[in-house]
């Protein structure tokens, strides 16, 4: 499944996954947990060679024409440029702290989606009655969701279309197994 991480054991790239605890869950370790988490395929290395060979791209017209009064006319464009770029991969990588953390016991799935300020969409149901259900003309193509206890929710929206229907055949399995335990 490409870059996209999806962890069986709950742990995402920054470390363990949400773990959630209380009366409302079932006592021991899930029979299946997930953790989806967006693709990040700029590491923060590759950023900063990004970002030093566009200063070095964006210095050269400045250079070129340092001695004439152009020059200076020109630089505001010119640090525009870089600084809109430098916010908008900012805001990409804080985008991609969003991540969803899927647990499954014989008698309760959760679905935890943490947005990149850290608030949670929670949702429970019973397994035994939430079906799957992936939409492969939909747009987003492969279009994923829950459906269980009154409710449809959408699952691994950043998620591939690739990757939505591998997901989609592994919950299969996972909630058949689950219930099968009861």
């Amino acid at each position: 499944m490409s870059d996209t991480e999806i962890n069986s054991k709950g742990a995402g790239p920054k470390g363990p996954a949400l773990v959630t605890s209380g009366k409302d869950f079932p006592a021991g370790e899930p029979v299946y947990s997930l953790t989806l988490w967006p693709n990040r395929s700029l590491p923060k290395v590759g950023l900063r060679w990004t970002m030093g060979l566009l200063a070095f791209g964006l210095a050269i017209p400045f250079l070129a024409l340092f001695r004439s009064p152009v020059a200076f006319g020109l630089l505001p464009f010119l640090v525009a440029a870089f600084l809109a770029l430098w916010f908008a991969f900012r805001r990409n990588y804080r985008d991609g702290r969003l991540h969803e953390v899927l647990k499954l016991w014989p008698e309760l799935i959760t679905v935890d989606r943490i947005d990149p300020k850290g608030r949670v969409q929670s949702w429970r149901a019973n397994p035994y009655w939430v079906t799957v259900h992936m939409e492969a003309d939909a747009r987003p193509e492969n279009y994923l969701t829950l459906k269980g206890n009154g409710r449809e929710i959408e699952l691994g929206a950043f998620l591939s279309p690739e990757e939505r229907e591998a997901l989609y055949t592994e919950l299969q399995d996972a909630l058949s197994d689950a219930t099968r335990v009861r």
